[in-house]
This record gives structure tokens, sequence and C-alpha cells, in this order.
């Protein structure tokens, strides 16, 4: 009996030690898996089950396990409670974890190291699904903000400036700048696997900016310029207020060229006609405008190749012009999750 089990034990450590030199050759590259089956007397099903579990587990998942031991235990309502929440309200770093974000592996290390529970990708993967979590693309926010400030703009600073736009019958803008530059990238390209598509274009750098403010009923103005400052800034602004017939109440952020001792007066001079408000500091996720701006990157800048700054030009100002008379369209960058309270 005591020979039949150490011939049983053998067996395992002998599959153990196959599985480790089945991941090695592959991990080489030395062949394709057909190729590896072959060698070492395994079916391509079999290589293949130990390559996705070494992927999925690590080291851990080649080593042999007692019958009837299942590795890994399932986490109870309450560890499950609170990892949901430190995903929500914590970064990875803020736990001391070696992760920039939560990636299915970070949230493996967070359960493992908070509860000692080893699971596999695969199953962390199933209870951020089953939680309602999906991957997305973060906003950057930057330290330096103060929930505070956010805070009280979001439920007394425009709430009381949109009520007296609607008291004075005005038109609330919001407004930025932005460069854009002829080396943009954006989005991807399908290609085979293996060989990176290679975009040409142009040596040549060149550069663009522009200056525009859009409200939630649909209307957009902008400006094409080369550089900013308070002098264009004031411009922009008497441009604005040339072709509305209602008070404009302006919202932007708070860089100097906003502030400007010449635009104090210039607006003084103009303040029944249009005011300038601001959001707070580090927080552009708050601007509408913001959106727009990423919309003319993506889809113009990122996906097309001018070959000089004439025609980098001539397509942002067909662009502008197509979503100038696009009202639902404009609206639509006000659905966004972090100014729908403009909508």
């Amino acid at each position: 009996m005591q020979q039949k089990q150490e011939k049983k034990r053998g067996s395992k450590e002998t599959q153990e030690a196959i599985r480790i030199r089945v991941v090695d050759y592959l991990k080489k590259k030395l062949g394709t898996q057909r190729q590896c089956a072959e060698i070492f007397g395994l079916t391509e099903r079999s290589v293949n089950r130990i390559w996705n579990k070494y992927k999925d587990e690590g080291k851990r998942g080649l080593i042999a396990k007692k019958r009837g031991v299942k590795d890994g235990k399932k986490i109870n309502g309450k560890q499950a409670a609170e990892v949901r929440n430190l995903i929500k309200d914590k970064m990875p770093d803020q736990l001391k974890l070696p992760f920039g974000l939560w990636t299915r592996e970070a949230v493996q290390q967070l359960i493992s190291d908070r509860y000692g529970i080893v699971l596999s990708r695969w199953q962390v993967g199933r209870y951020l699904k089953s939680w309602g979590y999906t991957p997305q693309k973060p906003i950057r926010k930057a330290f330096e903000q103060k929930p505070e400030q956010v805070k009280q703009w979001l439920e007394k600073e425009y709430p009381a400036i949109k009520r007296r736009a609607l008291k004075e019958k005005g038109t609330i803008y919001f407004g930025d700048e932005t460069g854009m530059r002829s080396d943009h990238q954006a989005g991807r390209s399908y290609a085979p696997k293996g060989h990176t598509p290679v975009i040409k274009s142009t040596g040549q750098r060149f550069s663009l900016n522009m200056i525009s403010a859009i409200s939630n009923k649909g209307y957009l103005q902008f400006m094409i310029i080369e550089r900013f400052n308070g002098k264009v800034f004031i411009e922009f602004l008497r441009r604005m207020i040339r072709y509305s017939r209602a008070k404009i109440f302006f919202v932007t952020d708070g860089h100097p060229a906003h502030k400007t001792k010449e635009l104090k007066e210039w607006l003084e001079a103009n303040k029944d006609r249009i005011e300038v408000f601001f959001i707070p500091p580090y927080s552009p996720e708050l601007n509408a405008q913001e959106y727009l701006n990423q919309d003319v990157k993506t889809n113009v800048i990122g996906k097309k190749r001018p070959i000089n700054k004439a025609e980098m030009r001539a397509n942002v100002e067909q662009f502008m012009n197509g979503r100038k008379n696009n009202k639902k369209q404009v609206q639509k960058y006000f659905h966004q999750k972090h100014v729908r309270y403009a909508a």
C-alpha cells in the first residue's frame, strides 16, 4: 500500500516537472504549442491548458496539489463589500500596492494581502463582473484639487450663476483654450498580430492654437489663434458679445490671461453684456469645453495627417464649423458624467 502511495506521489512530481518544462519551453519561444506537445508527449489541449493556467496563476498554477483540496477560498460578503469600497474610493498606490490602476492583478494582490486568500485572475475577473465593475479609462485629477471647493461650485456657485442667467435671460458658455500638434496620435489601427501598423506622415512639426466656447443650448463659438494671451482673450469675448443678443455668462478656468488688469477694466465697461466666472482650480473635468477639445484632437488631429500648418488649420475649421451647425452634437458634450450638472 505504501509503495503504491509513493508511486502515485512520484507520478505527481513528474507531472509537475513536465508542466514546469512546458512553460519554460513556451516562455523562451523555442517552438509552437504543437511542437511542445510532441516533445513532451502531451496533447495540444493539455499544453494549452498548462500555459493558460500559468498565465492566470503564475508558478503557483504548476505545483501539484493534493486531491480533493482546492487552492483558494471564496471571499465572504463582508470582505467583498470592503474590496468594492476600496476600489471605488482609493487607488492602488494609496494602499501601498505596486500598481497605478485597478487591474485584475492589483485586486488579486489586494485580496491576498488583506485576507490571505489566493485567487486566480479569472476568479477576480468574475468577482469584478458580478459587482458591476468594468475597465474604464480614468479621468485625471490633480493632487492640488480641493474637494470642498468642487462641492461649493457644484452646490452653490454654479446654481447661483444658473439662476441669474435664467432671470436675466442670458446664455451660459463654457470656454477654454487648447493647443494642437501635428504629431498627436489617437485611436488604434488593426493589423496582423506581431506587425505594428506604421503611420506615414511629414517629419515636420507644427502646431495650432484655438479658443472656443460652448453652451448647453448647442451654441458654439471658436477662433483660431497663433498664441494665447490676455489681449487675445478680450478679442474673443468681444466677438462673442458682438454676435449675441443675450447677456453672456462665461465660465472658464483661472489661467492668468483670464485675470489681467486690462480684462477686468474691459469687463467692467461691458458688465451689462458679459461676466466671467471661474471653475475651481485644477478641475478641468468640470469644464464641458474640455470634451470638445478632446473631440477635435481625436477626430481631426489624431486621425488625419496634414502635411503643413495651412492644411491642419483648414481641417480644424471644417470640423468646428460642422460642430457649430450641429446643436445636438454640441449638447452631447454636456452628457459626460462630470459636466451633467451644467446640462
